[in-house]
C-alpha cells in the first residue's frame, strides 16, 4: 500500500458507497468491505485523503473481532489480501488496492439501530445532560462535569440516518421497535463488548470514552457484531495521561482536522457546507499520525503496511 486510496473500483457488484467504505457483493452469503482513506468532518467529505486511515480502521477492527469473539461472534472472515485473492481470483490484479484495507465478511441483515455505549459524559451525551440532566432519557446524578466518568456505562441507542445525523433514542424506543428479547440482547452484547474493549485498552494508555456498535442477524437467527468495531472512527479514544474531567479531551482521531476546520468556520472563511476548503499537508499528516498511534497502542505493534 503506497498511495492513499480515495475510492476503490473492483470487478465485483458494488452494493453501496458510504463516506468511508465501498461494499461489494461476493456471493449470496459474503461481502467485501474496502475502507478508503476518505475523511469527513461536519458531514462533508473532504478532498484530501488521510494516508493509512482505511488500513487502520480495517486492521484494528480485525484485531478486535478476533480478540472479542468470546464475548460475541462477528461477521469477520479475513482481512488478509492474499487470502481474499485466493478466495476471489477475479481480484488478482487488485492486490495492492486490497492490501491492509479489505475485509471479507459474512452477509447479515443489519439491525436498524446504532448501539452506542457511553462510559464518559461527552459529545451529545454532555449536551443532553446539560439540557435535561439525563442520558438516553434516563436521569443522571446532578453536578457532573464534562468528560466525567459514568459508572456503570450507559447503553444509549440511536437511529441510523441515511441523510444527516443519527438521532438518540431511549431503550424503550428500541423495545417497541424490535421487541424486548432482541433489545435486551443488543444491550447485553453492547455493554459486554465495551467493557472488554476498554479493559484491554486501559493499561495501554487509551481511554475508550464511548463507542458505537452495529449488529446483524444471520438467516438462522444468530446475532453478530458487524461493520467496524472499537476504531477511532466509531469511538472516542482519549490518551489516559492527558485526561482531565471538566473540559473536552484530546483524542486519537481526526481532531487536528476538525480543529483546523472549526477555526476556519469561526473566522468566517468556511460556512460548513460543500465544497470543503483545502487542507494543509501538516493537518493531513497530523491526522494520519493520530490513527497510526491509536493502532500501535492498542495492538502493541506498528501498522504492517505503514
Amino acid at each position: 500500500m503506497t498511495l492513499p486510496l480515495v475510492a476503490s473500483a473492483l470487478p465485483l457488484p458494488l452494493l453501496r458507497r458510504g463516506k468511508v467504505r465501498e461494499v461489494y457483493e461476493v456471493d449470496a452469503e459474503t461481502l467485501l468491505l474496502v475502507a478508503s482513506d476518505r475523511v469527513s468532518a461536519f458531514d462533508v467529505v473532504l478532498r484530501e485523503p488521510v494516508p493509512y486511515k482505511g488500513a487502520v480502521l480495517t486492521q484494528l477492527s480485525a484485531f478486535w473481532f478476533e480478540r472479542l469473539a468470546t464475548v460475541l461472534s462477528s461477521h469477520f472472515f479475513s482481512a488478509d489480501a492474499d487470502e481474499i485473492v485466493a478466495r476471489i481470483p477475479a481480484l488478482t490484479d487488485h492486490h495492492q488496492a486490497l492490501t491492509g484495507r479489505a475485509m471479507l465478511v459474512r452477509r447479515t441483515t443489519p439491525v436498524p439501530f446504532e448501539c452506542v455505549v457511553r462510559g464518559y459524559l461527552t459529545g451529545s451525551a454532555w449536551a443532553e445532560y446539560k439540557r435535561a440532566g439525563t442520558l438516553a432519557g434516563e436521569p443522571l446524578a446532578p453536578g457532573l462535569v464534562e468528560s466525567a466518568r459514568v459508572d456503570p456505562p450507559i447503553f444509549s441507542p440511536a437511529t441510523k440516518a441515511d441523510v444527516g445525523h443519527d438521532e438518540n433514542v431511549t431503550f424503550s424506543h428500541v423495545v417497541r421497535a424490535l421487541g424486548r428479547p432482541l433489545a435486551e440482547q443488543l444491550k447485553r452484547a453492547s455493554l459486554g463488548l465495551y467493557e472488554a474493549g476498554r479493559g484491554y485498552a486501559a493499561p495501554r494508555g487509551i481511554i475508550i470514552a464511548d463507542t458505537k456498535f452495529e449488529f446483524g442477524s444471520t438467516p438462522d437467527g444468530r446475532l453478530l457484531v458487524i461493520d467496524e468495531i472499537l476504531t477511532p472512527d466509531s469511538s472516542r479514544f482519549w490518551p489516559a495521561d492527558r485526561y482531565a474531567p471538566g473540559r473536552s479531551q484530546p483524542s486519537f482521531d481526526k481532531q487536528p482536522l476538525r480543529d483546523y476546520l472549526a477555526g476556519l468556520k469561526q473566522e468566517g472563511q468556511w460556512d460548513g457546507n460543500a465544497p470543503p476548503p483545502p487542507l494543509p499537508q501538516e493537518v493531513v499528516q497530523a491526522t494520519s499520525e493520530r490513527y497510526l498511534e491509536a493502532y500501535r497502542r492498542i495492538t502493541g505493534k506498528p501498522l504492517a503496511t505503514a
